[in-house]
């Protein structure tokens, strides 16, 4: 049978299975609508509205000033609160996310079968990692079909309505071939071009992310693709999600048979999931029907259907189902390409598949801007103890594999703030997938997860936080902002967090109050000095104003009150290896947590390398609390490199030289516009990840 001709009644066979799916939850579906009626912008879930809302907040997606400006009107439970920014994020988009969305395009190929010495487009596909397409399996049915067809790259029109000449490329299913008829999926990869490079490094790749908080229901949906074969088209705006199902989302969107395979973004332009059919209208018997209400016949063509709406495959099914495919290591090795957020990387191949990913981000870690208090309290206010049994609730850290560095040398992350309710295992993939890159960069092997302490403390600080608070805080004044969101309630907590903010502020030149007024600068007279504070370390940093004030105001608590660092440190060194050499990485609050941890190390362990990254040990205000007493070296750290990024305002107080006269090595680094203060930008560096590499080799 021909491809075409497989293709074809396997399309159908989806087709009559995204319909039967979408009648099966009509009642949810009109649920939805009533509630859209009732002007519910995003009828889904908390826990999902939630999740997302903390997602766009860790990213950056949406600005400080509009997120303030979004819910500072009124006083407003969590739920409201979460609305509002999802709204704040689809009303009003960044000059980026056009740029965005062609480097997004970029990634697109148009597949074209050989038929008859003619190539006839069949379909859509995209780039995932600097290898692998990801397209349909109605479009690729199997490795003989993929041996037949071509990608096409920059099938498309150039900013003069001119068509530009397509990079055509060969598919190498040979190398690489997965599908699974369900999920309509198919992984293949590409042959590199004629220069020899995967063609990753030449259009770029979409990430794919396992993680939640991507989408909810009622936000817009964007999908590129090769309508009818084509020249590339995206279809934006006019479009919403309407039911999420637990392998399959149904959207609204124009789209038309080739877009097969197709990528479907978020207004980040993150992939949320696989485009593979549309749902067509059927009458009571299940047959489809066409726009005129008469039955269709295959004849008729795809174009007579009265399509209602379309199905895509969600990528965290997707990705759970390559989690637990019986691959080779070579197999494995590309599919780690995809980047750490998939979760398919070294981690898999050492420790078994993936666990599923959490339905919802736990609300409490969500650095929600208003109503409940970022951190909830604890009744018996903040003095009081935990029971044990909520202590013990906290997820525990990750001890190395017996063995692993000859058995005497140690490898430790020590990670930062806004870890709470995450999977440390997925933590410890994330970090060492950066720490690889870094590594294959300065020519060293690459580490194995498996082999990697990691402490984990994030859930302990959420509760320690909780406890910390001494009132709930409800934003109610209208000119509520991040700083006032998130500062301690507590007095002395609150005290410590003003004077860091503003020790980082003076030491980025901010001009003095009277300054602000005499030269005009907008910052005055709108906003109290706190908020003024946080908006000029944004304006000059890649951080807003709603990052900067979460972490330093988790830098201050945890520096406050001696119960917290206790029970941080405590909970720490529950995973600290307690004799032999020890290689110790923190990174932003786990720097300071790690310079504590040095003090009560075991007298058996010895510290021959430190790694901070992304620390506010330059500030004062900082190391003057540190349990060392000061800026001095503690005497079993044998070595230490800080590494910073000149636009992270985390790191504002470096370079640590001036300060910490003890013979530390400084090194300046350029993260991601977008990143600057992730851990993984900078452990992909070649020098930080040789620092840290050198020593584990001895």
């Amino acid at each position: 049978m021909a491809v075409t001709d497989r293709s074809r009644e396997e399309r159908e066979r989806q087709r009559a299975a995204a319909a039967a799916r979408y009648e099966e939850t009509g009642d949810e579906r009109r649920t939805v609508e009533r509630q859209q009626d009732a002007g519910v912008a995003f009828p889904d879930s908390e826990e999902a509205l939630a999740a997302r809302a903390a997602r766009l907040l860790d990213r950056h997606a949406v600005s400080a000033a509009m997120v303030v400006e979004a819910v500072r009107a009124d006083p407003l439970t969590a739920p409201a609160a979460y609305e509002r920014i999802l709204g704040a994020s689809k009303d009003l988009q960044a000059a980026s996310f056009l740029p965005r969305g062609a480097r997004a395009a970029r990634t697109v190929a148009r597949i074209s079968v050989r038929r008859n010495g003619r190539e006839l487009p069949i379909g859509t596909g995209f780039l995932v990692s600097p290898s692998l397409l990801l397209t349909n399996h109605h479009v690729l049915t199997d490795v003989e079909a993929a041996q037949r067809c071509v990608a096409e790259f920059d099938a498309q029109v150039s900013v003069d309505n001119v068509p530009q000449a397509p990079t055509r490329l060969e598919l190498d299913p040979d190398d690489f071939f997965v599908a699974d008829e369900r999920l309509d999926f198919a992984l293949v990869k590409v042959a590199p071009g004629p220069d020899g490079r995967p063609p990753g490094e030449t259009f770029g790749w979409s990430r794919l992310s396992a993680q939640t908080g991507k989408l909810v229901i009622g936000e817009p949906v964007n999908v590129i693709g090769h309508p009818m074969g084509r020249l590339k088209e995206i279809a934006v705006r006019d479009n919403m999600a309407l039911v999420r199902l637990d392998d399959f989302v149904h959207y609204r969107t124009d789209t038309e048979p080739g877009n097969s395979g197709s990528p479907v973004f978020n207004d980040q332009w993150e992939v949320v999931a696989l485009h593979h059919s549309g749902v067509p209208r059927t009458d009571d018997q299940g047959r489809v029907l066409r726009l005129d209400g008469r039955v269709w016949q295959p004849g008729d063509g795809d174009d007579a259907i009265d399509w209602v709406a379309n199905e895509g495959v969600r990528i965290s099914s997707l990705l759970r189902h390559l989690a637990a495919l019986p691959l080779t290591s070579r197999e494995r090795s590309l599919l780690a390409g995809m980047g750490p957020e998939a979760g398919l990387g070294l981690a898999e191949a050492a420790l078994g598949p993936v666990a599923a990913p959490a339905a919802a981000v736990t609300p409490v870690a969500a650095p929600a801007p208003a109503a409940a208090p970022v951190a909830a309290p604890t009744a018996d206010g903040a003095g009081a103890p935990r029971p044990a049994a909520e202590r013990a609730a906290a997820r525990a850290g990750l001890r190395a594999r017996d063995g692993a560095f000859g058995g005497h040398r140690h490898l430790v992350f020590l990670h930062g703030r806004s870890q709470g309710g995450k999977d440390p295992e997925r933590l410890r993939r994330e970090w060492t997938a950066g720490l690889n890159q870094g590594l294959v960069r300065a020519g060293l092997p690459p580490v194995d997860p498996a082999d990697v302490w990691f402490p984990y403390y994030g859930d302990t600080l959420v509760q320690s936080l909780a406890a910390h608070e001494a009132v709930p805080r409800v934003v109610e004044a209208p000119t509520a902002t991040a700083a006032e969101v998130v500062a301690p309630a507590t007095p002395t907590a609150r005290a410590v967090y003003e004077e860091i903010v503003g020790e980082a502020a003076t030491k980025w030149n901010m001009p003095h109050e009277r300054q602000l007024a005499t030269e005009r600068i907008g910052l005055s007279g709108v906003v109290g000095p706190l908020q003024r504070q946080l908006s000029w370390l944004a304006a000059r940093s890649d951080l807003d104003a709603w990052a900067i004030a979460l972490i330093l105001r988790d830098v201050a608590a945890y520096l406050d009150d001696r119960r917290v660092r206790d029970e941080v440190l405590d909970r720490v060194l529950e995973t600290m290896p307690e004799a032999g050499e020890v290689v110790l990485v923190g990174h932003s609050l786990g720097s300071v947590v790690g310079m504590d941890v040095i003090t009560r190390l075991s007298p058996g362990v010895q510290l021959v390398h430190l790694t901070t990254a992304g620390s506010p040990l330059g500030l004062d205000s900082v190391y003057t609390r540190l349990l060392v007493g000061g800026p001095k070296r503690p005497d079993k750290v044998a070595d230490w490199l800080n590494a910073w990024c000149p636009t992270d305002a985390v790191s504002i107080g470096c370079p640590l030289g001036d300060d910490w006269a003890d013979g530390l090595t400084e090194l300046a680094v350029l993260n991601a516009r977008d990143r600057a203060h992730h851990i993984v930008e900078y452990l992909a560096h070649g020098e930080v990840a040789r620092s840290i590499g050198s020593r584990l080799a001895g």
